[in-house]
């Protein structure tokens, strides 16, 4: 049975193995297909095979739409309501661009930020930064969270102008001169110190910060860690390193050297990201779990359960959790998670994964709701340079529990500021600070009051991290098995 259509696949959600296909030989022709009836019908094809919702696809959809229009038409009730509809599958125009945005590479000046109105007048916008990649242009240019940018080159954001500023659309330089304001209750005033960053190819470092606090008799394990990424992204290859899994390995034996009993893990901007990294921090964290004891199972389309079913047997869609010698689950009862209306997909499966095992209180706002994985495909020959992330599969946590589709409801909601964020590891940071409280009953800082409310946020620089993030991978783009 043909399941792969001169494409290469990689899961993002990994399933303990590659799946079972064939492959057609390379073509030597790599003059590119540009046509919108040959990219469609080649993305048709692998979607009614791989798509969690096969059944469903459209009978006659029309394959003479440009690409990007094309594929929304077979997605399952996109424009509708339904929890469990399909909010998550994406096209991307450069297959490289989008494995390498996969795995944490883009170009970038290295900030992150939320969108906000300015004022009641819905005239103006302003970009809050939520946090900046350490080493890259804009933490040289001393640019740091909390900042407030209210112009880009010398133009105030507007609602017209916005976007175009932010993401450089139409300018012949990569290079970004950044003006700021102030805030004093409540009340934005511009100033005229401007700060200069220019995007490069730049990779980022998942883990942005590890600390440990001693706190009321207990000794506090924090981890921020912002895409699950195994490792390095070299362009050209199949295959990631283990960079950032081992750099992870290392701090938990730090943790444990340490006597760490409590844990904080900080995903409040995590929208994903391989799975096989999502497995190894959970591994990590657990309570009484060895490789014997079940992290997720996966639920597929009929074509690829019977194709697995028969040719790998029973269990080739549960993925265990592994024996890690760094594991602190010993010491622990509980972790607290930090969570907003970011956290996604393989920061979910961390949540879902170990609540079987352990308790998992959840501290921030309600998450996505991602309990879908999907997979990276794309022409091995090169002639479609279209690359492809369909949703094909549902997880489950070891008691089979999957319904998480409206996200996880927070345990103490606790709601990040719009302006002015304190630092990351500032124990007085309204999300630690509670947290801290949680473990040892000491306030370290006043808790918000129900009347501080903050502004709706328009939209976020996260939103455009691999597809909008919301995902699942394995750390392989997997070659043809035989």
């Amino acid at each position: 049975m043909r399941l792969f259509f001169a494409s290469r696949l990689a899961l993002l959600f990994a399933i303990g193995g590659p799946l079972l296909m064939t492959s057609c030989k390379k073509d030597t022709d790599v003059s590119p297909i540009t046509s919108n009836g040959e990219v469609n019908n080649w993305v048709l094809e692998n979607m009614k095979n791989y798509y969690f919702w096969n059944d469903k696809l459209p009978a006659n959809p029309d394959t003479s739409l440009a690409p990007k229009s094309f594929f929304p038409t077979l997605l399952y009730d996109y424009n509708t309501t339904n929890p469990d509809r399909d909010r998550f599958s994406w096209l991307q125009e450069s297959a490289d661009d989008l494995k390498a945005s996969l795995s944490g590479q883009s170009k970038t000046t290295g900030i992150e930020y939320n969108l906000y109105y300015r004022d009641q007048t819905r005239a103006n916008i302003i970009a809050s930064i939520i946090y900046v990649l350490p080493g890259s242009p804009a933490a040289k240019a001393g640019i740091k969270r909390g900042d407030i940018i209210t112009k880009v080159n010398g133009e105030l954001l507007t609602l017209a102008n916005y976007q175009a500023l932010l993401a450089g659309t139409g300018s012949t330089t990569d290079t970004y001169t950044y003006g700021f304001a102030t805030i004093s209750n409540n009340v934005l005033t511009d100033v005229s110190q401007t700060k200069q960053a220019t995007a490069v190819v730049f990779q980022e470092d998942p883990i942005l910060l590890d600390t440990t606090y001693a706190i009321g008799g207990k000794t506090i394990g924090y981890l921020i860690y912002n895409q699950f990424i195994p490792g390095l992204y070299k362009a050209g290859s199949s295959n990631l390193d283990n960079t950032y899994d081992l750099k992870l390995d290392n701090i938990f034996g730090k943790f444990k050297q340490q006597g760490v009993n409590e844990l904080i893990l900080d995903l409040r901007y995590n929208r994903g990201g391989y799975v096989s990294s999502s497995t190894n921090l959970a591994s990590l964290i657990g309570k009484n779990i060895d490789a014997s004891k079940v992290y997720y199972t996966q639920k597929w389309n009929s074509i690829v359960t019977a194709a697995n079913d028969k040719n790998r047997g029973s269990g080739w869609n549960t993925q265990n959790f592994l024996t890690k010698s760094t594991n602190i689950g010993a010491n622990l009862s509980r972790v607290f998670v930090l969570t907003t209306g970011s956290t996604a997909s393989a920061s979910e499966l961390v949540i879902n994964g170990l609540r079987p095992f352990m308790t998992v209180t959840t501290i921030g706002t309600t998450t996505v709701g991602k309990n879908v994985g999907s997979i990276t495909i794309y022409d091995d020959s090169g002639r479609i340079k279209w690359g492809i992330q369909p949703i094909t599969f549902k997880s489950a946590n070891a008691v089979g529990f999957t319904d998480y589709a409206a996200g996880f409801t927070p345990s103490v909601e606790v709601r990040e500021p719009s302006y002015g964020m304190k630092a990351f590891g500032d124990v007085t940071e309204p999300m630690l600070s509670e947290a801290i409280f949680q473990i040892s009953g000491t306030r370290m800082a006043r808790r918000a009051a129900s009347t501080e409310v903050t502004q709706p946020i328009l939209g976020s620089s996260l939103d455009q991290k691999a597809g909008g993030g919301n995902m699942f991978i394995t750390n392989k783009f997997l070659d043809n098995q035989h």
